[in-house]
């Protein structure tokens, strides 16, 4: 009588599960990590309305080509004591605005978009408290609108700013 010692180890002990297992448990824990990225950072949606963008930007194009002609620069200053924004806005043909608008745009996040009502506190010159930050914006600055009409402002001036490296930034229009 013949008694079979070789008895079979436990699933979890054999290597060749292992050697199979593996590669397919990486796979899911990549795949489940690309998926929560996508999800958590995904672009803005696509615009539906192609026409009314395209007018939209021609319609931008001219608010810089009036700030042109109309000569209008801005300095920019950030008051880091204070917290405070100055604009000195500079025009030889318009009338100074009871207010500006500002609206910093963050490249990539719009979580850390900010916009600011700046109050007219002399001849020329506008203030509005703002909050350190060490990032990037992309500046617009135009006469006062509600938030969402930003396009329907006469002119606008335009500048990338970063207050953290350069407290003091000159705005001009673009040369078209």
């Amino acid at each position: 009588m013949t008694i079979d010692t070789n008895v079979p180890r436990p699933w979890q002990k054999e290597p060749w599960f292992w050697f199979v297992m593996t590669p397919l448990i990486v796979v899911v824990l990549v795949s489940s990590v690309t998926v929560t990225l996508a999800v958590k950072y995904a672009d803005d949606t696509v615009i539906d309305n192609y026409y009314k963008e395209g007018r939209m930007i021609n319609q931008s194009l001219e608010q810089d080509k009036r700030a042109l002609q109309w000569g209008l620069t801005a300095d920019m200053n950030w008051q880091a004591e204070s917290g405070q924004l100055v604009v000195a806005l500079h025009s030889e043909l318009i009338p100074m605005p009871a207010s500006l608008s500002l609206w910093l745009d963050h490249p990539f996040d719009e979580r850390q978009d900010k916009f600011l009502i700046l109050e007219r506190s002399g001849d020329s010159h506008f203030t509005a408290p703002l909050a350190a930050h060490d990032t990037l914006w992309y500046a617009t600055l135009a006469p006062e609108q509600a938030e969402s009409e930003r396009r329907a402002a006469p002119w606008r001036l335009r500048t990338e700013v970063n207050f953290t490296e350069r407290a003091a930034i000159s705005l001009a229009p673009p040369a078209l």
